[in-house]
């Protein structure tokens, strides 16, 4: 197939619209945007700031921002020659027929409008910071892969997905609650952006051979599939250090401000769902091989947002007294 070609690769399966559509949107994906809202509302229920409407508005907003990207890149991917029959991963609508690359990418438009005017009520509520994070998160939603430099094939993949995924999102949730910022919330993104970089780790070990075909230069691309095994490990360790260091530190004489209360390291919970994922990434497996990976590892992110947001309400209704931490202000 020639990039662009708009020949499918393969000829069509039969599968109804409504399912084509739902294999477009990859629906198990957007575990990555439900993830940081909830630990981002999780922190505003802990310091006593929760805004119900503005968490609930953050949450729409994501999904469709998330739906949006995925929609573009199923079309754009498709164009640079990236889908092609060699692909190990999930379906690819256009590639495979299921859908019209004209239709997908008028449903990316209707998702990015949709969030736009779900953005609307959040700016009305937070102001001008909203309304720049909601503009540079369509345009990079976008810029992943579009644009005459896209951010996924430049090796900048991680960094978008670190910020949108994870400081932005959390981040943002928490202002519009808020309406200020919290050093807590940025590293409590970082935690939680991790793990998305991680499920793109797995994806860019996955995809090696087919993208540097296709001239995608994935940061494994650019350092090796080996150097992608160690990051990956340590991306699901830098979403577990940093919450246990921030549940030690609330417990200091002098507690910083970016210390939170013991039950936080009720993480620690989810660490059996880590360890299996990063054997198998670290013996070597590649390929199709590293297909129920991408599922342990979203299932680990799922685990791991819940036992966070478990650990700051149980902080919360517990009032930060327990085991002489600090009372919440």
């Amino acid at each position: 197939m020639r990039h662009g070609d708009p020949t499918p690769v393969s000829p069509p399966p039969r599968v109804s619209s409504s399912r084509a559509w739902l294999l477009a949107i990859r629906p198990r994906t957007l575990s990555a945007s439900v993830a940081p809202v909830a630990v981002g509302a999780a922190l505003a229920v802990y310091l006593g700031v929760f805004h119900a409407l503005s968490a609930l508005a953050a949450l729409v907003g994501a999904l469709f921002i998330q739906v949006g990207t995925n929609l573009a890149n199923d079309v754009l991917d498709f164009k640079k020659g990236a889908d092609t029959p060699d692909r190990l991963g999930p379906t690819r609508v256009v590639a495979a027929g299921l859908l019209s690359a004209r239709a997908v990418t008028w449903g990316a438009a209707l998702a990015f409008a949709a969030a736009t005017l779900v953005g609307l009520y959040l700016v009305a509520r937070a102001g001008w910071p909203i309304l720049i994070i909601g503009l540079a998160s369509l345009a990079c939603g976008y810029l992943y892969t579009g644009g005459p430099h896209p951010l996924a094939y430049r090796g900048l993949g991680d960094l978008f997905v670190m910020l949108f995924f994870g400081v932005v999102a959390v981040s943002g949730t928490y202002y519009v609650q808020a309406l200020t910022w919290s050093v807590r919330a940025a590293l409590l993104g970082v935690a939680v952006g991790a793990l998305s970089v991680a499920i793109l780790t797995v994806n860019n070990l996955r995809d090696v051979d087919t993208d540097r075909a296709a001239g995608k230069r994935t940061l494994v691309v650019r350092l090796g599939a080996e150097w992608g095994r160690g990051y990956y490990a340590a991306s699901v360790a830098l979403a577990f250090v940093l919450p246990v260091l921030m549940g030690l530190a609330g417990g200091l004489s002098r507690r910083p401000g970016w210390g939170l209360g013991p039950a936080v390291m009720l993480v620690l919970g989810a660490l059996p769902l880590a360890t299996g994922p990063i054997a198998q990434v670290r013996s070597g497996a590649s390929g199709r091989a590293l297909l129920p990976v991408l599922g342990m590892t979203a299932r680990l992110q799922l685990w791991h947002a819940l036992l966070l947001c478990l650990g700051l309400l149980l902080d919360r209704w517990l009032g930060g007294g327990m085991l002489g931490w600090p009372p919440v202000l």
